[in-house]
């Protein structure tokens, strides 16, 4: 009787390449653990076709090539590591996992993206430490998978992660608390709440900051809004409240926007050369920000007045936006009332992203 996967595994080496191309799309159909490793070599041969029909016919193998893709993850030839990683995606078999893993440090990129998806799609959470590295990665799209790994793996990573947090040196605490970020799992506020409190790098603190308003736990509020005196944490805080949308936090947001003194600006140099505007203006703009996004109505007069600021007309005017039609009977009102035709000119407008047309509302 005619064996037809050694015929086709001897028609992979034919000088033909449709006839290359027509073994390595069979022996998928057979599979046949004898076919993968000459598949495997497949990946090498010189012609396209030939190595999309292999790649093809491996991924429907499935699991007896499992562990002799794994092992081409070390393959000389870049291409076959490419190819086997993202075979590996489909695949998703635990016992890649530290082939996979070691991947993720390749200098290949196209072969980290691929094992970062992979061992997303596989869940073991020995991934974790690794991962979070590539949430650093000078390639964006490698950052991306990371990412969308660590928040796949779900609450298997929780315990690693808070594990790192401790660490000593401040790089993991600060991977650590992104890779948290992602995952937005209220196991890790608490955890945070001491990091943004006494970890003695600012970079640390300000990233435990915006992962407590990722996560959007109201736990964090009174957290926040007590240290609104630190400088070099007041935006990133006040982003977090934002986020958080708790209406706790209206009164002090408000008196920031309203301690505002346009004065204070008038006659300075240009924006990008003086400290007022780098360091005084970014928490009230952030807070206007914040209001649109606790969307309480009771924000609309605080944002009307603060449209009357060419500092923060921007910020306050796409604010209004946020509260749609509950904003344009105050903006109508405020039109009629106001004598300043530049301020009246900028109530117009906003009402008019708000959905205004001539004819509709009688200014």
């Amino acid at each position: 009787m005619a064996d037809s996967v050694a015929e086709h595994i001897a028609a992979l080496n034919d000088s033909d390449w449709g006839v290359r191309e027509d073994a390595a799309s069979a022996l998928g159909t057979f599979q046949d653990p004898r076919s993968v490793q000459p598949l495997i070599r497949a990946l090498k041969d010189s012609d396209r076709a030939v190595r999309m029909a292999a790649t093809a016919s491996l991924t429907a193998i499935g699991e007896p090539a499992v562990l002799p893709l794994g092992h081409s993850l070390q393959d000389l030839d870049l291409n076959v590591q490419e190819i086997a990683a993202s075979i590996l995606v489909t695949i998703g078999d635990t016992r890649v996992v530290d082939p996979l893993i070691a991947a993720l440090l390749n200098p290949n990129w196209i072969v980290r993206s691929h094992a970062a998806k992979a061992l997303g799609k596989i869940g073991d959470p020995r991934a974790i430490e690794t991962l979070i590295l590539l949430l650093q990665d000078k390639v964006p799209a490698v950052r991306d998978d990371a990412g969308a790994a660590i928040a796949a793996l779900g609450e298997a990573s929780i315990p690693p992660l808070l594990l790192l947090l401790q660490d000593s040196d401040w790089k993991v605490r600060l991977h650590a608390v992104e890779a948290l970020a992602l995952l937005k799992h209220q196991a890790a506020v608490e955890p945070l709440l001491t990091l943004m409190t006494n970890d003695p790098d600012t970079a640390v603190k300000q990233d435990a900051i915006r992962a407590l308003g990722e996560i959007g736990d109201r736990r964090a509020v009174n957290a926040l809004l007590s240290i609104l005196d630190h400088p070099t944490l007041k935006t990133p805080a006040i982003t977090a409240l934002g986020k958080i949308g708790d209406a706790e936090a209206l009164p002090t947001l408000t008196k920031i926007i309203n301690g505002l003194v346009t004065k204070s600006y008038e006659g300075r140099m240009a924006a990008c050369e003086d400290n007022l505007y780098q360091e005084d203006l970014p928490p009230v703009e952030a807070a206007v920000k914040a209001l649109a996004q606790i969307g309480d109505a009771g924000a609309i007069p605080t944002l009307q007045q603060a449209l009357k600021s060419t500092l923060i007309r921007v910020e306050a005017a796409d604010a209004l936006t946020h509260f749609g039609k509950q904003a344009v009977s105050p903006l109508v009102a405020m039109y009629k009332t106001e004598t300043d035709d530049n301020i009246r000119f900028h109530v117009k407008e906003t009402l008019t992203r708000l959905g205004w047309r001539p004819g509709q509302i009688r200014l």
